[in-house]
C-alpha cells in the first residue's frame, strides 16, 4: 500500500504542531540537524498514534537535504514539506545564518519541488523580520527570487560589507524566503502543487527563550507587550495557519507569505513600536 509521506525539516514546536494537524494515516520522515532532537519529536508523535521515522539531516546541506527526500520515497510518494529549521539572530553569526536559513531554505524547496506529488503542498515557516526592513529594489527582489541557489550567496547585498549584523543577515534571509516561495511556487504548479510562507512573530519556543534570554531579549519582550494582541503567540496557532493552507480549503492559495505577529509589524510602522516613537 502506497503512503503519502510528510518531510519535516526541523524537529521544534512550530513543525511538531503542524505535523500533527496533518499527519494521520501519512508517513512522516523528521529531519533535524541534531539527531536527538529528531527522535524526541518522532518519540512523541509515534506515542500519540503517528508513524515517524528520524533522521539526522542539515538544512545547510544540499545532500543532506537529498537524503532526508531518498529517505522519504522509500516510505511512499513525497506529498507534504513542512520546514520548520532555521537558526535565530542571537544563536549564529552572519555566516552561517545566511547558509541556513537562506540559502539552505531555497535548497529545500527546490530539491522537493522536483519530486512533490500532484496535489501535494508545502509550507516554509519564515518571519516577520522580513517584513521589517526597508523595501529592496525591484531587482535585488528578483536576484533573491531568481538567482540559481548555488550563486545565491554570492549577491552584492549578501557580501560582508552589506549586512550589518546578525538581525539583519536574519530579515534578509526570511526576505529572500518570501521571494523564493513566490517564485518557486510556479514550479510547483507546474506539478500540481502548492507552495506557500508562514511568517511568525514571537511564538514561544525553545528558540524564542533563547532570544529573550538573549542580547536583545528586551527588545523581543516589549514587541510583544506593544503588539495589538499583547501577547506572544503559540506554536498551535501558526499550526492552525499551515492546516489551511496545506489542506483543500486552501487549494486557491500558493506562492504567497502570511503575517502571523499578533499585530506586532502593524505596531512597527504605525503604532507603539515605531523606532522614533
Amino acid at each position: 500500500m502506497a503512503h503519502d509521506v510528510i518531510l519535516l525539516m526541523g524537529a521544534g514546536q512550530i513543525g511538531l504542531a503542524i505535523v500533527r494537524r496533518i499527519g494521520s494515516g501519512k508517513k512522516i520522515v523528521v529531519g533535524d540537524k541534531s539527531l536527538a532532537n529528531a527522535e524526541a519529536t518522532a518519540k512523541v508523535l509515534n506515542e500519540a498514534g503517528f508513524d515517524a521515522t528520524p533522521m539526522e539531516a542539515d538544512l545547510s546541506s544540499r545532500d543532506s537535504i537529498r537524503a532526508l527526500i531518498a529517505k522519504g520515497q522509500e516510505l511512499g510518494e513525497i506529498a507534504h514539506l513542512v520546514n520548520a529549521a532555521g537558526v535565530s539572530p542571537s544563536q549564529a553569526p552572519i555566516e552561517a545564518i545566511l547558509k541556513v536559513d537562506l540559502y539552505g531554505t531555497a535548497v529545500l524547496i527546490e530539491e522537493v519541488g522536483k519530486v512533490i506529488a500532484e496535489g501535494g503542498t508545502g509550507v516554509t515557516i519564515s518571519s516577520q523580520s522580513g517584513h521589517r526592513m526597508p523595501a529592496l529594489t525591484p531587482k535585488e527582489d528578483e536576484e533573491l527570487a531568481c538567482t540559481p541557489t548555488e550563486e545565491l550567496l554570492d549577491l552584492p547585498l549578501l557580501q560582508p560589507e552589506n549586512v550589518r549584523d546578525t538581525l539583519h543577515a536574519y530579515q534578509l534571509a526570511k526576505r529572500c524566503n518570501e521571494k523564493r516561495v513566490m517564485a518557486e511556487a510556479v514550479k510547483w504548479g507546474e506539478r500540481g502543487a502548492r507552495l506557500n510562507s508562514i511568517s511568525p512573530g514571537i511564538v514561544v519556543t525553545p528558540l524564542a527563550l533563547d532570544e529573550f534570554n538573549g542580547p536583545r531579549g528586551d527588545f523581543y519582550k516589549n514587541m510583544f507587550a506593544k503588539c495589538p494582541a499583547g501577547r506572544p503567540g503559540t506554536a498551535d496557532e501558526i499550526a492552525n495557519v499551515a492546516e489551511l493552507l496545506m489542506g483543500p480549503g486552501g487549494a486557491f492559495i500558493t506562492g504567497a507569505d502570511f503575517l502571523v505577529d499578533g499585530g506586532a509589524t502593524a505596531s512597527y510602522f504605525y503604532g507603539p513600536l515605531r523606532p522614533d516613537a
